[in-house]
């Protein structure tokens, strides 16, 4: 999978709640009205900004806090079409993947807010169309592109009645 897009970029430590605050996760229910609110605390009207296929990247520890799924759900049905990061805090990681939404861990110092990106998920490569540079990350496993091909964990059992790669 090749994805093209633009950066909007945030520092370290962005919690589950800067992501979607909790007075909202708990309100609202569908995925597109929560993603209205995406970043809302930290980035007012960031949803706006989002086109589909854009890169959510940032520092460390991206997605620490709580391990609802609200947070990647927001950032999907924004139009995010992979987040990309230093590191993860593990829970969002996984749950990341359980909704078919790319993550990827690289080196992010070199990519600023509004770069374009190029995301190539088979070979391990991001270019940044901006700057005329190349990153290498390990290429996501077979496995988990089947999952994300089906559009997460819950979709890939629909799919196959089962868990079946």
């Amino acid at each position: 999978m090749i994805a093209k897009g633009q950066v909007h970029k945030f520092g370290d430590d962005i919690n589950t709640d800067y992501i979607i605050s909790g007075q909202i996760k708990f309100k609202v229910q569908d995925p597109y009205e929560l993603a209205k609110y995406v970043m809302g605390d930290i980035a007012p009207g960031f949803y706006k900004k989002v086109k589909k296929g854009d890169f959510l990247v940032a520092g460390r520890n991206f997605g620490c806090g709580s391990s609802r799924e609200q947070a990647p759900i927001a950032i999907k049905y924004a139009g995010i079409s992979i987040v990309i990061a230093k590191s993860f805090a593990r829970i969002f990681y996984r749950n990341c993947f359980n909704l078919g939404l790319p993550a990827i861990e690289l080196d992010t110092d070199g990519i600023d807010n509004g770069d374009e990106l190029e995301v190539d998920l088979d070979n391990g490569t991001v270019k940044n169309i901006t700057k005329g540079t190349e990153s290498k990350f390990s290429p996501i496993p077979q496995t988990m592109q089947t999952l994300l091909a089906d559009g997460g964990l819950v979709e890939h059992f629909k799919k196959h009645g089962g868990f079946k790669l």
